[in-house]
């Protein structure tokens, strides 16, 4: 990519979150990811310009140095700082002004700094020889916590048989943030059990909210639209879908045919987030056991007598396992983090030089990561051991929030040649396919008051007004789809 020869006119508008807002170049597997600000702030040009370039250099760090250690390289791109001309940010910004949604216009993009991150663009395939005429689908979930905490410090004994998610879903409804209920449990995608992920991924379709969103070609194709008012149309998606199904449209006819293509993408998805390369002298993939106690969450609408005897698992070197083996950092749970964040501030409030020595504004180097890893597990009144526990407990939240890609293909007739050794069901598509994770910024420090308050009026207000949903039908096995995994 030219710096010196940046075209506005080559960049499209991607999406955007709270905090930024991405583009995408029109010929390049591409993005750029630009900050933004409330519109009051923008004045402070100088100002700005400095947070701007502090921030996005903490991401990257951050990515690079505690993320990437913990989930592994092929999952994790950190990109790289870029200094942008500001012509070409002030001519972007305009462009895409246009296209941004309402809710999101009370914050602006950063046009003062210069300063960007460029990403690879996970929606697309670099290796697809795109001799098939299909383009890549892409689906972006974000999974979400996927155990329940089993900290001592609990004092409220439901959240030890509730989902967090699952206890959020009833307060945003109450407070207007979602129209609808979503039925989409966590705990239901990380148990490792097939039917149990269908299921989740089933209702995540169904509301999806802001936890799918489905690409074609890099175009966003499926997803909850801001406001929330409507939901999205799954006969849209399932007209998407066919091309990349035919053998659902061959066996059904319909509305059963259309249910038969959802079942078999469904399927793919399954097969990508369980996939992995790790595997033991036997041949079998290593596994990552999960605690009995936090097996099941009693909101979850997946019917409880359908949970299958023996261990529920994850292989160890799949996407799910790496995310759920950074979020049990969290063992204290916000209960048990609050009183250590207290600790810490009265002690900087006592000895203010040493806030940057225990590095809680960053940056994020190597040493905050030997601080994550070394923590002492037993408290010993130590302000060291309270930035250890804060330290983890701030790593488990990126990870409870990051998102994961699936980007898939059909496979060509080069990729078939070099995989000799697949056994592969005639009837079924296969596909060549990567899995990425993103959104891992780092979660501020100052927050942790924030979460706590949260955290408390979510679980009383669960507790006041609702009780556990009924279970869902049942759940019937389906055919699997066969993958192939190429390296992204």
């Amino acid at each position: 990519m030219e710096l010196d020869k940046m075209d506005e006119n080559d960049w499209k508008y991607h999406g955007e979150g709270n905090k930024s807002l991405v583009v995408s170049h029109s010929q390049h597997c591409r993005v750029l990811r630009l900050l933004k600000f409330p519109s009051e702030d923008s004045v402070h040009t100088r100002q700005t310009a400095e947070q701007a370039f502090r921030h996005i250099l903490n991401i990257v760090d951050y990515s690079k140095y505690v993320m990437k250690p913990l989930l592994g390289d092929k999952y994790v791109h950190s990109g790289e700082v870029v200094k942008l001309p500001l012509d070409f940010v002030r001519q972007l910004s305009l462009k895409v002004q246009q296209e941004r949604p309402e809710l999101r216009c009370d914050k602006v993009m950063d046009t003062f700094s210069g300063c960007g991150l460029c990403l690879p663009n996970l929606t697309q395939l670099p290796l697809h020889h795109l001799r098939d005429h299909r383009p890549p689908i892409c689906v972006e979930i974000k999974p979400k916590c996927g155990f329940l905490p089993y900290s001592r410090h609990i004092t409220k004994e439901f959240k030890r048989k509730v989902c967090r998610f699952c206890m959020h879903q009833h307060f945003k409804l109450a407070n207007g943030k979602w129209k609808r209920l979503s039925r989409y449990c966590p705990l239901d995608l990380f148990s490792g059990s097939k039917q149990r992920m269908f299921v989740a991924l089933k209702h995540l379709l169904e509301e999806p909210q802001n936890n799918l969103k489905i690409f074609k070609g890099g175009e966003l194709i499926y997803s909850c639209q801001d406001d929330a008012k409507q939901q999205p149309d799954l006969n849209d998606l399932i007209q998407h879908l066919r091309p990349y199904f035919p053998h659902g449209n061959s066996l059904y006819n319909g509305h059963q045919s259309g249910k038969a293509i959802l079942n078999e993408f469904i399927q793919v998805i399954c097969s990508a987030l369980l996939s992995g390369g790790d595997t033991n002298r036997s041949g079998e993939p290593r596994k990552v056991h999960l605690s009995e106690s936090g097996l099941y969450c009693e909101a979850s609408p997946f019917p409880r007598e359908l949970l299958r005897n023996g261990n529920h698992s994850l292989p160890k070197d799949s996407v799910l396992a790496k995310i759920l083996q950074v979020q049990i950092l969290d063992n204290l749970d916000i209960e048990g983090i609050y009183p250590l964040f207290k600790r810490i501030e009265q002690y900087l409030e006592e000895v203010p030089k040493e806030r940057n020595r225990l590095q809680v504004d960053g940056p994020y180097t190597e040493s905050f990561m030997d601080t994550v890893k070394n923590c002492p597990t037993e408290d010993d009144g130590s302000v060291e051991y309270a930035v250890g526990k804060v330290h983890q407990y701030r790593v488990a939240m990126t990870a409870k929030d990051c998102s994961t890609m699936i980007t898939f293909a059909p496979c060509g007739e080069d990729d078939e040649e070099h995989q000799p050794n697949l056994e592969i069901q005639p009837t079924k598509p296969r596909f060549t396919y990567s899995v990425s994770i993103l959104d891992l910024d780092p979660k501020p420090y100052e927050g942790i008051p924030h979460q706590f308050k949260l955290d408390t009026k979510i679980v009383n207000y669960y507790l006041r007004n609702t009780q556990t949903p009924p279970p869902s039908g049942l759940y019937n096995e389906r055919q699997e789809c066969t993958l192939l995994f190429h390296a992204v």
